[in-house]
């Protein structure tokens, strides 16, 4: 993974930081906290311009939550909820409910959205599915990604040969947010599942 970053860098220059953050939005298997300290040490080292690569990585990041967002606008909110309406255990007041909440919380959702692990990506989705005004959206995106993104720059171009450091500490704090993520999750399936068997006649449960 390290190599073809870095091979992209060396042939391309900052675009190719840029185009390898794009990817990462639509593929997160590749993690930004790899390739946005990669591209301060590129920097520091002078193989890139350090304002070259906080642009780059910002319009990457902008330009793959754009391919998201018209996934969802392409999705679209009846096609959502059909899918929903097949998904064991998910009622379409559920989805009602979450769409709901992004209606009136959508512009906090994106913009922070955007400086945390794995929802970085996911959640332009219901910014198309929802047709959040696309300037606005492209506003909320670009500030949010400017912010992460100039943070592991900065810290990787600082660190220099040590840039690996930023890596493990931000692994820290993604397993974090994951184990919140699956224990959402786990607790939605339990309260699903508590839902659709109740104590019957004698003790016995049955299903509702």
């Amino acid at each position: 993974m390290e190599k073809w970053i870095n091979g992209l860098m060396d042939t391309l220059g900052a675009p190719g930081a840029g185009i390898a953050v794009a990817l990462e939005n639509l593929f997160p298997p590749i993690p930004s906290e790899v390739i946005l300290p990669m591209a301060g040490f590129a920097s520091a080292s002078g193989r890139i311009g350090l304002l070259a690569a906080l642009l780059w990585t910002t319009a990457g990041s902008v330009v793959g939550a754009l391919a998201l967002y018209g996934v969802g606008a392409l999705l679209g909110r009846e096609r959502t909820l059909g899918i929903a309406a097949r998904l064991p255990l998910v009622k379409v007041s559920d989805i009602e409910r979450t769409e709901a909440w992004f209606v009136r919380h959508g512009a906090k959702a994106v913009f922070l959205g955007r400086m945390v692990p794995i929802f970085r990506s996911l959640i332009s989705v219901p910014a198309g599915v929802e047709r959040m005004p696309l300037p606005l959206f492209l506003v909320l995106t670009t500030l949010g990604s400017a912010i992460w993104n100039t943070a592991f720059v900065l810290a990787g171009h600082a660190l220099g040969d040590n840039w690996e450091q930023v890596t493990g500490l931000v692994s820290v704090y993604s397993k974090a947010v994951l184990v919140a993520a699956v224990a959402a999750v786990l607790c939605f399936v339990g309260i699903r599942l508590t839902g659709l068997v109740r104590p019957g006649p004698g003790g016995r449960r049955q299903r509702r």
